[in-house]
């Protein structure tokens, strides 16, 4: 049987952690910044957890991940 291919969009949007945490970065970052204060944005930049139920979703796209 062959491989799966990978989604190579979702492979550039998330990481997975050594403890297996899918990881995403964190919308609204990329325009629109002057209005927005300092703290909003540096809280843009940390990486969030992938909900659990978005979890299957993105590893079926992303089987090798």
């Amino acid at each position: 049987m062959p491989k799966i291919r990978t989604h190579r969009g979702t492979k550039k949007r998330f990481e997975l952690t050594g403890t297996g945490i899918l990881r995403r970065r964190h919308a609204f970052r990329s325009h629109l910044l002057e209005h927005k204060s300092a703290k909003r944005k540096r809280l843009y930049n940390t990486k969030h957890e992938v909900h659990s139920t978005e979890v299957r979703k993105i590893t079926r796209l992303a089987p090798y991940l």
